[in-house]
């Protein structure tokens, strides 16, 4: 007979990448999850999600200098690598672009660290026919 624990405060702990201003962070976070640990580059956007966050690590290094073994053990991990390259109302370089190929560090992470589940978030550009090849080595 199952027997729910009410001592048990287990919350999944989840790493998040590409963190922005943590919006992603926030659904998560209403829906019981604990953000752990997050990165974000964006020296514009670090005070906003210190703001939203106060309790959560920032690392503020580019996710290309970051190794995977720095990165906290956690449940799972969460992110919206940038998404100008694969937006259509923009020059739509997706891959040619050096923001585009930072979803690679995104799956060197998810490799590296094996969490129990992911979540990519992305514009719909990255679907476009110009992005089809990017997209399948992505996946």
């Amino acid at each position: 007979m199952y027997k729910e624990n009410k001592n048990c405060d287990a919350r999944i702990k989840v790493v998040s990448l590409f963190s922005g201003c943590g919006g992603l962070d926030l659904g998560f976070e209403k829906a019981g999850f604990d953000i752990v640990w997050a990165n974000e580059f964006d020296k514009t956007i670090w005070e906003t999600f210190s703001s939203n966050f106060p309790k959560v690590y920032l690392d503020k290094r580019s996710i290309i200098d970051i190794p995977s073994a720095e990165i906290p053990i956690s449940d799972g991990i969460i992110g919206g690598p940038p998404c100008q390259s694969w937006s259509e109302a923009g020059a739509c370089r997706g891959i040619n672009d050096h923001r585009g190929q930072l979803f690679f560090e995104y799956v060197r992470v998810l490799k590296d660290k094996q969490p129990l589940f992911f979540l990519a978030e992305n514009v719909s550009g990255i679907l476009a026919n110009i992005h089809k090849d990017a997209f399948q080595k992505i996946l």
